[in-house]
């Protein structure tokens, strides 16, 4: 299975454990591969234009951007090019083996996420980042990418470097009928809903233990204990 992580130097740490706690409890073989932004941009693959004094600010969009991969998740069908591929964030801890997902993957759909319906309260997130709101906001941070799908073949490598993020997160290229649904533990959002009895994906969309200046919060244990293993 291939399975892409965002990245982002300032999560790098969050990156390295995302990645160990996947391959540690897969059953099947997976690649995983960092969306790494300055190799994209090299390749001529992300060419979206960020204003990064002061903070991330996507130009495009004319909204601030918490991390450099916003828009790289969206080059996922185009780099792993057939069958199934994963997405997740790089501040997620997976918890269970993802060849589950396959068991459940239907391919009439082009992608499948967990349909949050929820808006964050924080202005702020990961310490001192402006917390953006938009349409299906989090439904992108955990993505199955079916890509073999002709759906997602209306989404060019022009779309993602040129609309903005908001159009992007909110799968525009595809109708409501083409996006599955994976169930809630597959994307819990921690410290934002209540635990699941047994979460697949934790994912800290607030932030983590790995991020400087960091406040303890209830459940950093599970990001603790898998980074020490």
């Amino acid at each position: 299975m291939k399975v892409f992580i965002g990245e982002d130097p300032k999560e790098k740490a969050a990156g390295v454990v995302a990645a160990a706690s996947l391959k540690r409890r897969a059953s099947i073989p997976v690649s995983v591969t960092s969306l790494h932004l300055d190799r994209l941009a090299a390749a001529g693959l992300l060419r979206r234009p960020v204003d990064a004094r002061g903070g991330l600010y996507d130009l495009r969009s004319q909204a601030p951007q918490s991390t450099e991969f916003a828009a790289s998740r969206f080059l996922v069908p185009m780099l792993a090019l057939h069958g199934w591929a994963l997405f997740v964030d790089c501040d997620v801890v997976v918890l269970e083996d993802v060849a589950t997902l396959l068991a459940i993957a239907d391919p009439k759909y082009a992608v499948l996420v967990v349909q949050h319906r929820h808006q964050p309260q924080a202005e702020t997130k990961m310490v001192d980042q402006i917390q953006t709101r938009y349409a299906r906001k989090n439904w992108s941070s955990v993505v199955l990418w079916n890509c073999d799908h002709p759906a997602n073949r209306r989404l060019t490598l022009d779309d993602v470097n040129h609309r903005p993020g908001r159009d992007l997160h909110a799968f525009y290229w595809l109708a409501d009928s083409e996006i599955g649904t994976l169930p809630p533990r597959w994307n819990w959002l921690v410290g934002e809903q209540p635990r699941p009895d047994n979460p697949a994906i934790a994912h800290f969309t607030s932030g983590g233990p790995w991020l400087p200046g960091w406040a303890a919060a209830e459940h950093d244990d599970i990001w603790l204990t898998e980074a020490l293993r």
